[in-house]
């Protein structure tokens, strides 16, 4: 086989991937991007893009059930899952087919479709999807292949058919009990989601307590707002096993000693993600990964490789498409734009999409009591927002954690109506070094949910 000489591979068409590859275009950089399936990655394909787009038909649904709170009447509340699929395989289409629109029209990038695997240090095989092989070799090879729904060990799951967070998501009709294993981040926004499409919903968390990494109040409230919207939840759960039961599933697990048994119609299993590094014949190339699979990287985004590099998910840093795409922009700089650009004090934030939203960013009360750090906690439930009142979604809390001796924000947890985006005026106050007195006496529109802040500071 003929080996190609390109200036730069790219493995993995996602997040960082695909800008990169264009920007090296741009530069003048012979670009070969290497895509196994989709463009896009995870975040268009089976994440951020299907289902929020999924979590905005729910809560249509939720807030139609709720008419008669408004003085609205409305009929029956019911939800077609094939509108729901179709709406949501529009606006992933349309988000991808633009990504590979522009990928195919910039100079200098040949974009592969196929599966790569390294066969040497700077050398790539790629099974093309049309059939047969290419070879490919590069001084510069960036991988950003992500990962993909993990598998745990439970006896009998490895012999029955059982959803993942990609394929719940091409569901035809609403589960009559969906039963999760799992209770992170992911297991409830689609435990939230189906049930506002109608399913009764279990959650079963292996850990003892809600949501570890979120601070107890945070975790609490949100676990009090899941149960009264009828979520079923069983933490310290172990799942014993699972197996098919007619046309449903069996789980059996044991709960502070004593064992229980559910029925479900459905199972989804929701444990986190495992990396996509095992795919690509890492050992040929010298690159290393760690224990659980993921590939090291310095704070340049470099392996223990020189000249190659690992961004987004498969990297073992945040799991987040706003980090995957950071990634990209420190790797433009340095290797296009000639700068010094590293990932050393990111802030890394983040929102968890359940209704209300969970916005976090910088550190929880916790870390800095791990830290020792000398902090003053401002907490206020969302019950005291008028506009959140007015909207009738009064659930949740927002909290700030701010250095006593500088007044700067620290971290900030705001569980509650567009919690996301009021997080993210904390987290401009913090990347401008604003004390948070500014927020405190600031003049914002009233009536606003932002607002809320001159009273959380205050």
């Amino acid at each position: 086989m003929m080996t190609e000489v390109f200036d730069v591979l790219i493995i993995g068409a996602g997040q960082a991937g695909g800008p990169l590859a264009t920007a090296f275009g741009k530069a003048g950089k012979k670009t070969a991007l290497i895509e196994k399936e989709h463009v896009g990655g995870t975040c268009i394909n089976e994440g951020c893009t299907p289902t929020k787009t999924m979590v905005a038909s729910a809560r249509v649904a939720h807030l139609a059930r709720r008419a008669g709170n408004y003085g609205v009447t409305v009929g029956e509340v019911a939800v077609d899952m094939s509108v729901v699929r179709r709406r949501k395989r529009e606006i992933v289409d349309s988000f991808r087919n633009g990504s590979q629109g522009r990928i195919e029209k910039s100079d200098n990038v040949e974009l592969i479709f196929g599966t790569a695997a390294f066969s040497g240090e700077k050398t790539v095989t790629v099974a093309l999807q049309e059939g047969g092989t290419r070879e490919l070799k590069a001084e510069t090879i960036v991988i950003n292949a992500g990962g993909r729904p993990a598998a745990p060990p439970i006896p009998g799951l490895k012999e029955i058919p059982y959803l993942t967070s990609t394929s719940i998501m091409e569901l035809d009709a609403v589960p009559d009990h969906l039963v999760i294993i799992g209770g992170g981040y992911i297991s409830l926004e689609f435990g939230q989601m189906f049930r506002r499409f109608g399913s009764k919903v279990t959650v079963i968390e292996q850990s003892p307590r809600f949501l570890p990494r979120e601070d107890a109040d945070i975790a609490d409230s949100l676990e009090k707002i899941l149960e009264e919207d009828g979520i079923e939840i069983h933490l310290g759960a172990k799942t014993d096993s699972v197996r098919l039961d007619g046309e449903g599933y069996r789980i059996e697990m044991t709960v502070g000693g004593e064992s229980k048994t559910l029925q479900g119609s459905h199972l989804l299993v929701a444990v986190g993600r495992t990396s996509n590094a095992d795919l690509l014949n890492l050992e040929a190339a010298g690159v290393k990964t760690n224990e659980r699979g993921w590939i090291p990287v310095n704070e340049k985004l470099e392996t223990n490789v020189a000249g190659i590099y690992a961004l987004g998910d498969i990297n073992g840093g945040p799991a987040f498409t706003h980090i995957s795409f950071d990634d990209f922009r420190i790797l433009r700089a340095n290797l296009i734009e000639g700068e010094d650009s590293s990932t050393k004090g990111r802030l890394v934030p983040y929102t968890m999409y359940t209704d209300p939203q969970l916005g976090r960013v910088g550190i929880s009360e916790q870390e800095a009591k791990d830290k020792k750090l000398d902090v003053k906690i401002f907490s206020m439930p969302m019950s005291y927002v008028a506009r959140a009142l007015e909207t009738d979604e009064p659930r949740g809390l927002m909290k700030a954690i701010v250095d006593k001796k500088t007044n700067q924000i620290l971290g900030a947890a705001v569980l509650g109506i567009e919690g996301g985006e009021v997080m993210t005026m904390l987290q401009l106050a913090m990347m401008g070094n604003l004390p948070y007195t500014t927020l405190r006496d600031a003049v914002f529109a009233h009536p606003t949910i932002a607002e809320a802040l001159n009273n959380l500071f205050g």
